[in-house]
């Protein structure tokens, strides 16, 4: 899906972002909200959206888990293809903001993760996108975003969206705030860019 324009840059170097990508591990780079997702004591159907190489599909397949990846850009879902061939993850060509294959599919997940993904949306397909994750939650299920704050790259299709916009639209479209918090730094070591989770329960607030 080439048209799709938060792919631009990916495309034209998918080798540099599989390395950088791969890089990190799963549990570093979801270490502060991991403790929040449905996969500590059962099985769970896991949704991966902008999967690029699988790094976190694979770690989740690799528990035990049932995987769907969604990854828009062809040479990064190939890598992963090829990276991560012995795990049982179901590779997937859609994106947001509709996921029209998944929501065709008519499938419901315990866990969405959007690693790195909110960024490439505009606004108004975050609030697009924001309806059509919160359509694929099962009652209980749990929605995490990362999202990237710091200069944007010129090549990229990117923005540096504030984390109350992200919080007050999954708030509007019925979801509850589990957790929010802002890390220094970046796993990839620069200086300019840092990063806030944000995660969300499709469970009724107590």
């Amino acid at each position: 899906m080439s048209s799709v324009p938060g792919t631009r840059g990916y495309a034209q170097k998918p080798e540099k972002f599989a390395k950088d990508y791969e890089s990190v591990t799963f549990e570093k780079v979801h270490k502060a909200v991991m403790h929040y997702y449905p996969i500590h004591d059962k099985l769970a159907s896991i949704l991966d959206i902008g999967a690029g190489t699988g790094r976190d599909a694979a770690a989740l397949a690799r528990a035990g888990h049932f995987v769907d990846a969604v990854e828009p850009t062809a040479g990064m879902r190939e890598h992963g293809q090829q990276l991560h061939a012995q795990e049982q993850i179901n590779w997937i060509d859609d994106n947001l903001p509709h996921l029209h294959t998944i929501t065709a599919s008519k499938k419901k997940y315990d866990l969405l993760l959007l690693t790195a993904v909110w960024m490439h949306l505009t606004p108004k397909e975050r609030e697009t996108a924001m309806h059509v994750c919160k359509g694929l939650l099962l009652p209980n299920g749990v929605m995490s975003l990362s999202l990237r704050h710091g200069p944007v790259p010129v090549d990229r299709h990117m923005f540096d969206i504030p984390d109350e916009e992200v919080i007050e639209l999954g708030k509007a479209h019925g979801l509850h705030l589990l957790h929010h918090s802002v890390h220094k730094g970046d796993t990839l070591g620069r200086n300019e860019v840092h990063w806030s989770h944000v995660v969300f329960s499709a469970a009724p607030s107590v």
